[in-house]
């Protein structure tokens, strides 16, 4: 389901919630078997929501909510919620392209985001204040004093957990779930179109990223494109393993023949030359690895594969995974 066809789904769902609120309010009650909290979600008292600084209470239901990164954003949005601000990735477009620009549009910029400019969020007057730890655990005093401020633990590899935190920050888990069944459906498929899951377990993928100002990244088993190819069930070479804290495992162009799998992806973050993919896919290396010989190396954006870390980005990831594998 694309984001703008869940979008869609999801208004239609929330309208069913509200007329529901609208009947509660005015005297009318629903079964006494409901679930916990739903009285007071309904009477607009303020929620409790776990989060790695601590329990915090938020709204009932948000109205106006500020995302300070790339996760937050596709969340929010992935749930129907368009929020008044959001942080900009370090991309030239702003927003991350893979989001539609209809669902972005109106958003307003509250700067880069490891720096996010705080007096620009308090102007919008948020009521919630989504992020992580890892990115603003620094700037959380700061936050809490202008909205409450939910913050998972970390990013990118629990991208799931920290969905559901999201999802229960905006009273949104009945659409959560909507959303994972529909990831869950879509990963069948896919598995599926690969011939099944001994077919796709015995074809091994690697994830390359050429990176400015680094070297180059073969990526391990813990990091969220991880997450998805183990959903479909696909393989992963052994030099996976070596990947420090499971998450990449760093070569020079000089040894990029390590990457060598069934099938490579790769993408590039910065300027091609600076980040060495020019230099490395040119090398005799690279045109030697099995991958390349046999035409299964695939140029994916860094923008969806990567930075966007979330269920509408993985949707597409799973759609492109889908058309290259079974090419």
């Amino acid at each position: 389901m694309t984001l703008q066809h869940r979008s869609r789904t999801l208004a239609a769902a929330s309208l069913t919630v509200a007329a529901a609120l609208t009947l509660s309010a005015c005297g009318f009650s629903s079964d006494s078997g409901s679930a916990s909290g739903s009285d007071d979600a309904s009477a607009g008292a303020p929620r409790t929501v776990k989060t790695a600084m601590g329990d915090v209470q938020v709204p009932a239901a948000p109205q106006r909510v500020v995302v300070l990164d790339s996760a937050e954003l596709d969340s929010v949005l992935t749930l129907g919620v368009k929020p008044v601000g959001a942080t900009h990735a370090d991309v030239q477009s702003g927003f991350l392209n893979y989001l539609p620009k209809d669902q972005v549009a109106g958003i307003t910029d509250v700067g880069q985001m490891m720096t996010p400019n705080l007096e620009a969020i308090a102007g919008l007057k948020p009521d919630l204040i989504l992020t992580s730890k890892i990115r603003h655990g620094d700037k959380y005093a700061e936050l809490s004093k202008i909205a409450p401020t939910v913050m998972t633990e970390n990013t990118g590899y629990p991208w799931k957990e920290n969905f559901q935190t999201h999802a229960e920050a905006l009273n949104k888990t009945a659409e959560a779930k909507m959303v994972t069944d529909d990831y869950a459906r879509h990963v069948a498929d896919v598995t599926k179109a690969l011939g099944g899951k001994e077919k796709a377990a015995a074809t091994e993928v690697n994830m390359v990223r050429f990176v400015e100002g680094a070297d180059i990244r073969i990526y391990g088993k813990k990091n969220y494109i991880a997450t998805i190819l183990a959903d479909v069930g696909l393989g992963r070479p052994a030099v996976t393993d070596k990947a420090a804290d499971g998450f990449s495992y760093d070569v020079s162009p000089e040894k990029i023949d390590l990457a060598d799998a069934d099938v490579i992806f790769h993408s590039t973050y910065g300027d091609p030359k600076k980040s060495k993919e020019t230099q490395t896919t040119g090398s005799g290396l690279w045109k030697n690895m099995d991958a390349v010989k046999n035409g299964k190396v695939f140029a994916v954006d860094d923008q969806l594969w990567i930075q966007g870390i979330g269920y509408t980005a993985a949707d597409k990831i799973l759609s492109e995974l889908q058309t290259n594998l079974t090419k």
